[in-house]
């Protein structure tokens, strides 16, 4: 403990040195949905704070829904008397903000490895998930990789416009993959490698992908798992700063056009012993064929994870490489678990299915125990897509039934807790049923 105030007091003193204009620092967390919620507190504070003061934040700002209402699940919220829990600050994560009109800087907190962790907390979920595969000498390593769209800054009553070209002044509202495309937006998509960049992330490959005003990220390997979620969840936030700050919106949203490709959240996942073995290339592959069996058993159980809005579910099936049965297959994209050609040093799957809205901490930790359930398991996988281009098995494509599949799965209740999945589910519900409460000029259309 003592080890670490020291290093959080001597980063926040070299912050202070490197930025001595800059005179505050958001504190901030992922809640439920994947939004980021905090406090702006002034550097002297903070300093006081990494010395061993506390940091305390409303228990149930974890709760809140998509649109920042509270909703009653179970005696949290209304009954409980919105008590404060305690946080602290992430090491390594403060870093100056460039993209606000005045100097600020940033920096992540987390309930995980206090006194007494948020049980529902995304990041705590996924610490636990972790600390448990490590104690069995479970080690991944992991790469996210995000997609998005870029629209212009004004909406058309409400609606998204395609963002425009800024050498033509035409807006880009043809769909490809052209190389074209990453020099007609370097301006933009620089700054956003380079703010990223600053705040840590290792930022590999960028794609011009098929939708218009369409792209990817990639992120570097890494072998802490907390960090690649949290370089995930950064990113997101720092691109929705930097595209206003160049005239766009940058939205993750799953699926902000009908007729053009969703936006998914790609995530690469190896497993290593403590001596940098591959696990899952031993004996043949077969620990690889077992974990995909896994994956694809708790998949129809983790879709509220996966597809975490309304919004979200309408990305899958229909278009290019979205999925619509739990599937998996060697070099192939439309398959829900993709094995990418590798040596066995860097075996891995591909988790496809996942929707670039969708919350990185839970996203990884659904992963992970899918994972760990097939290796323990040791149960075969159906057969791949390149042996059979039917194979597969349904998932709910509807938040209720999703929400109802995944409250009563027995193993994802012990490996993610059963107390998130209650709180998780009910949150979900909640957001259900409060998007189905305005009637859409469609219904007057059709009904009136």
């Amino acid at each position: 403990m003592k080890s670490q105030t020291s290093t959080l007091l001597a980063e926040v003193r070299t912050f202070r040195q490197n930025h001595p204009d800059v005179r505050y620092v958001d504190l901030i967390a992922l809640d439920i949905p994947g939004h980021f919620y905090g406090k702006r507190y002034p550097i002297e504070m903070l300093e006081k704070v990494a010395a061993g003061s506390p940091l305390k934040l409303p228990q149930n700002a974890v709760l809140l829904g998509v649109q920042g209402g509270l909703f009653k699940i179970g005696d949290y919220c209304f009954h409980d008397g919105d008590p404060d829990a305690n946080r602290r600050l992430v090491p390594g994560t403060l870093k100056p903000v460039s993209w606000e009109s005045q100097a600020l800087g940033q920096m992540l907190i987390t309930s995980d490895g206090t006194e007494a962790p948020i049980e529902f907390e995304p990041r705590e979920v996924l610490a636990k998930v972790l600390e448990r595969l490590h104690q069995k000498g479970i080690h991944p390593v992991v790469a996210f990789e995000l997609e998005f769209y870029l629209f212009d800054k004004k909406l058309n009553n409400g609606l998204p416009q395609f963002a425009r070209d800024p050498l033509s002044d035409d807006t880009d509202d043809q769909p490809n993959l052209h190389i074209e495309r990453l020099s007609r937006f370097s301006e933009v998509l620089d700054d956003m490698a380079q703010t990223a960049k600053d705040q840590g992330i290792d930022i590999t490959v960028i794609t011009a992908e098929l939708g218009p005003g369409q792209f990817e990220i990639n992120f570097g390997h890494l072998d802490d798992g907390l960090r690649a979620a949290d370089w995930a969840a950064l990113f997101c936030r720092s691109t929705r700063g930097v595209a206003l700050k160049h005239g766009y919106r940058a939205s993750f949203m799953a699926k902000p056009y009908l007729q053009f490709p969703g936006s998914g959240m790609h995530v690469h996942v190896s497993l290593y012993d403590g001596a940098g073995n591959n696990l899952l290339a031993a004996h043949q592959q077969q620990p690889l064929r077992h974990a995909v069996a896994g994956c694809l058993e708790l998949l129809p159980h983790c879709m509220p994870i996966f597809s975490p809005n309304h919004n979200a579910f309408r990305r899958l099936g229909g278009t290019v490489n979205a999925a619509t049965r739990a599937c998996w297959g060697f070099e192939d994209r439309d398959a829900c678990v993709r094995i990418p050609d590798s040596d066995p040093r860097n075996l891995r799957i591909e988790h496809r299915l996942a929707s670039a809205d969708a919350n990185p901490y839970l996203v990884l930790a659904a992963i992970l125990v899918g994972l760990e359930h097939g290796l323990e398991a040791g149960r075969e996988p159906i057969a791949p897509l390149n042996e059979d281009r039917n194979s597969g098995t349904d998932f709910p494509v509807e938040m209720l039934d999703a929400v109802r599949a995944m409250q009563h799965q027995p193993v994802v209740r012990d490996k993610l807790g059963a107390e998130f999945v209650d709180v998780y589910c009910e949150n979900k519900r909640q957001d259900h049923l409060a998007f189905q409460q305005e009637i859409h000029a469609r219904e007057y259309r059709w009904f009136l």
